[in-house]
């Protein structure tokens, strides 16, 4: 018994005095390297087999690579929502709050580019008919399906509330009292557009109702009724 537990004894210092010896050996085949070896790839970078021991310095091979240059950027995939958009617009810094609320009113003026104003009430128009007419009508005049059907009561005019471009916005992205946001569904360029578009048919619902535009909220209350294109040149100045 004595002697057998002195032969365990010498044969477990000689495996570890063997494991400590120094000597530098090949590592084993590795099953799935990317799983012990990861890398955070850099957007742009060529892809290889760095971070592979047994492949070092040997290029990629693989096809999503290839296809892009190797690099490791790669394309959106199939079916993605794109969140960008061709006009670059500043992170909203007010909060969801009650007085954050009433300075977005101080907002008049949109940041969106005033070249591109009938692109954007036409794009405006499309979205407007997608998420607001339902409740707020397709005039604005707070008779949309729902109300119609008395599932829901109580949307007022845009004519009859004192907003602003920005105060819509701010609306938009927060919501407000029974209506809920619509961050999620709208960009933030977007969210312009539907306000640009919302007062816009205030300020027609407003001259429709022989209200001067002063009585309006200021810079945003004029409203336009953009021209069909024509052909015809004879008496224009």
């Amino acid at each position: 018994m004595k002697r057998g537990f002195i032969y365990l004894l010498l044969v477990g210092v000689a495996i570890s005095l063997s494991s400590c010896n120094g000597k530098k050996r090949n590592p084993s085949i590795v099953f799935m390297p990317d799983m012990y070896y990861p890398v955070a790839y850099d957007p742009y970078m060529e892809a290889d087999f760095e971070y592979w021991p047994e492949r070092n310095g040997e290029k990629s091979n693989v096809p999503l690579f290839g296809e892009h240059r190797q690099m490791t950027a790669l394309w959106p995939a199939e079916g993605s929502v794109e969140r960008t958009d061709e006009q670059m617009i500043l992170p909203w810094e007010l909060k969801n709050t009650l007085e954050d609320y009433n300075k977005s009113k101080e907002i008049t003026t949109s940041p969106l580019d005033p070249a591109n104003r009938k692109k954007d009430l036409e794009r405006g128009e499309k979205l407007y008919g997608q998420t607001c007419a339902v409740c707020h009508g397709e005039g604005g005049d707070g008779q949309g399906n729902i109300v119609k059907s008395k599932a829901y009561s109580g949307v007022p005019t845009y004519a009859e509330r004192d907003i602003t471009v920005g105060s819509v916005y701010h609306v938009i992205m927060y919501g407000k009292n029974a209506m809920g946001p619509y961050s999620p569904q709208l960009t933030p360029v977007d969210r312009w557009r539907v306000a640009e578009y919302v007062m816009n048919l205030r300020a027609k619902n407003l001259q429709s109702a022989g209200v001067p535009a002063a009585a309006g909220s200021p810079a945003t209350t004029t409203a336009v009724d953009e021209p069909e294109t024509t052909t015809d040149n004879t008496n224009q100045q």
